[in-house]
This record gives structure tokens, C-alpha cells and sequence, in this order.
């Protein structure tokens, strides 16, 4: 059985989504493993992780309108310490998650033909995310 871990840091934009499919197939092939599984965890409490869609960004869109509804700024919240869109940001991480887990297959990325890995940014000013990668298997 192998181990490999990695921290990646990605610099985000502001709220929305970051592709970082091509980073973790980089650290995956690094890794030499063949059959195993990859796992990956933000290291943030607002901002997140998702296997969603590559195809189409307006899946992307729709997904970040329908998540401002479920946890709106215009929300009295009492949490506010860094701004309006600190707690909504919690609310969101908390929504979805913080890791995820992709088979490795052939020395690759198990995921589908539509699927991409997304750093999900809950804040509304640029932010850089600290990732850690862990990859296991033979």
C-alpha cells in the first residue's frame, strides 16, 4: 500500500466555483498509484468542495443561485464578525462539503465523462484556500 499527500493552494477569484480537476489528476499521477482512492479536504469552514458538472457553466450558475437563496446575505444573522457574507458562507459550507473522495483507476481520476472537482467559494473577496490531498492504494 502507497501514501502520498500533498497541500495544493488555490487562489480564488470571490464567490464561485474554481475547477481543480487538472491539479488533482497531477498529484494522482505523482502519487504512482494505480488502484487506490483520492480524498481531498479544504481546510476552510467557507468554502467548499463539489463533484458537479464541466459541460455546461450554467450548472454552475444555477447551482450558486439557488445556494444565495437558501443562505442569503439579507438574512439577519447573528454571526457578522467579518462582514455580511461571513455567515452565509458558513451556512453554505455547511450545506455541502468540505471533502470528497474519487477512486483512482488506471492511475487516474475515476471520475465521469461530465464530472469536475470544484473549490467552491462562499466569500465575496478573493481568498487563498489550502487543500490537502491524500492519496492511497497499490
Amino acid at each position: 500500500m502507497s501514501v502520498h499527500q500533498e497541500r495544493l493552494e488555490i487562489s480564488t477569484r470571490g464567490s464561485g466555483f474554481v475547477d481543480i480537476t487538472t491539479q488533482l489528476r497531477a498529484v494522482a499521477k505523482r502519487s504512482g498509484v494505480g488502484s487506490g482512492l483520492c480524498t481531498v479536504f479544504v481546510q476552510h469552514t467557507s468554502a467548499s468542495l463539489v463533484i458537479q458538472e464541466n459541460a455546461d457553466p450554467a450548472v454552475l450558475r444555477d447551482l450558486a443561485r439557488w445556494m444565495s437563496e437558501l443562505a442569503p446575505e439579507s438574512r439577519r444573522w447573528e454571526h457578522d464578525d467579518e462582514g455580511p457574507d461571513d455567515m452565509p458562507a458558513h451556512a453554505r459550507s455547511a450545506l455541502t462539503r468540505t471533502s470528497e473522495q474519487i477512486p483512482i483507476i488506471d492511475s487516474r481520476l475515476g471520475l465521469g465523462t461530465w464530472q469536475g472537482v470544484y473549490l467552491w467559494e462562499h466569500r465575496e473577496r478573493p481568498h487563498r484556500r489550502s487543500l490537502i490531498v491524500h492519496v492511497t492504494g497499490d
